[in-house]
């Protein structure tokens, strides 16, 4: 326990909007630290799922949940939000206005950390490149800790973590957007638009993303995603040293793909690995895998170290997850796509004839280049899903789609039987829906772990 922080939080009067994990872990490690804390959250018990629940009564913090959760804000000298809790609220602008010190967890976490700090953002792979860094940095034998929108809370392990320990981060736009210190190497990979559901528009959202690099200077690095405009110019604006990848062309400083070779150029020119060695699907995961192999070489990490870790890596669940092949038919979970653009990363990852399943729940996306990628990579059939369904038809009808569409179905079980009925040895089948979940499932984990027991109980 560092003792700064005890006394800094011994006694004072904090509130903690957001019973989730990481309001949770936010509370557990304030009231550690001597806080008096209040656990905050606009649902009711009975909606809050009976494990985090059960969580929250053991833990030493008064709670406040249901509609009036944030009435007295201006009774507590600080206030922490999670991550999915606007900054703008009128209840937290009046707090502020009052004199609440209002912050985050991971703003706490970049002012505590005494070590360097690795951040990932971007629109697709945050996860995926943030894991890949942090499996090869513990293959080196370092001593890493792998948090923030991915893993552990960082909250959680900050008390283990010393000067020569080096933390990755995953950080949302959620939790970007008020962040005031950037990390020690940022990493901007593709940047799109998203979560417009809670984003007032792109340019709110790209200025969130924007703080990764914003707070750098001469003495950090930025490893960028040259093929995306936008990753390009949010990347370029950083003090840092610039490295960048690329899929489309070799660069000077940084890893791209030349000639079926995944390229290092941070510490001379050196080859990786080749590319059918890479056991993660599609053009965006070899985009993750240069932005890790630049990460790595900007921290001096063996190139053979490198290498097998990449090799080994079978990426994350859910995220072009292979299930299972019945009948000659492969099938994948990429539940984890919630955005078109996540949907067309996974059309465009096979060759293959396929059948993909797309819809749910609404985050205002547009789906026109969705229904372009579909009329042109070798889709049999579409199979829409949920709230979206009818937007999603929309879109591959303007686009000219000439495959099966089929609509109407209720349950996975229905959804992946029909899959299997439409395909053909050597067809895949990809559940990769473009949207929310929330409006067949309670999140993208329970609509991928439903696909899975689906797809595994199928006759070959």
């Amino acid at each position: 326990m560092q003792n700064s922080e005890l006394i800094y939080f011994k006694d004072k009067k904090v509130a903690v909007i957001g019973a989730g994990v990481e309001g949770i872990s936010t509370a557990d490690y304030l009231a550690s630290k001597g806080a008096v804390v209040s656990l905050l959250d606009k649902k009711i018990g009975t909606e809050i799922e009976t494990k985090r629940l059960d969580q929250v009564k053991k833990l030493r913090v008064k709670y406040c949940f249901g509609k009036d959760y944030l009435s007295s804000l201006e009774d507590f000298e600080i206030v922490f939000r999670s991550p999915g809790v606007r900054r703008d609220l009128p209840e937290i602008i009046n707090a502020e206005k009052a004199g609440t010190q209002i912050t985050s967890q991971i703003k706490l976490f970049f002012d505590l950390c005494s070590a360097p700090i690795v951040g990932i953002t971007g629109t697709k792979g945050k996860g995926t490149t943030a894991s890949l860094i942090y499996e090869i940095l513990k293959a080196a034998g370092k001593k890493v800790f792998l948090g923030g929108n991915i893993g552990k809370p960082p909250l959680d392990f900050l008390d283990q973590v010393t000067a020569d320990s080096l933390v990755v981060l995953e950080l949302s736009s959620f939790q970007l957007m008020d962040l005031e210190k950037s990390p020690h190497i940022a990493v901007v990979l593709m940047i799109t638009s998203e979560h417009l559901d809670w984003h007032k528009d792109v340019d709110e959202y790209t200025k969130a993303k924007g703080r990764i690099v914003k707070y750098q200077n001469e003495n950090d690095f930025v490893v960028i995603n040259k093929d995306f405009p936008s990753s390009l110019k949010l990347g370029e604006a950083s003090r840092a040293k610039k490295y960048y990848v690329s899929t489309k062309e070799s660069l000077e400083r940084g890893a791209y793909i030349d000639k079926g070779f995944i390229v290092s150029v941070t510490n001379g020119w050196t080859t990786i690995a080749k590319i059918d060695e890479v056991k993660i699907p599609g053009e965006h995961n070899l985009q993750n895998i240069a932005a890790a192999v630049a990460v790595a070489g900007i921290l001096e990490i063996p190139p053979d170290i490198i290498s097998k870790t990449i090799i080994s890596f079978k990426g994350l669940p859910h995220r072009l997850e292979f299930v299972r092949e019945v009948n000659g038919v492969k099938f994948y979970s990429d539940s984890a796509s919630t955005t078109p653009e996540t949907a067309i990363a996974a059309v465009k990852a096979f060759k293959n004839p396929k059948i993909v399943i797309l819809g749910g729940s609404s985050k205002q996306s547009d789906f026109g280049q969705l229904g372009r990628a579909i009329s042109t990579n070798n889709l049999k059939a579409v199979i829409l899903i949920g709230e979206e369904a009818k937007r999603i038809k929309e879109a591959i009808g303007v686009a000219k789609f000439s495959g099966e569409v089929i609509e109407g179905l209720k349950t996975m079980e229905e959804i992946v039987e029909k899959a299997k009925d439409l395909a053909k040895p050597g067809d895949v089948a990809i559940l990769s829906p473009a949207c929310a979940s929330f409006d067949m499932f309670k999140n993208y984990l329970d609509r991928g772990e439903q696909f899975k027991a689906t797809v595994n109980s199928l006759e070959n």
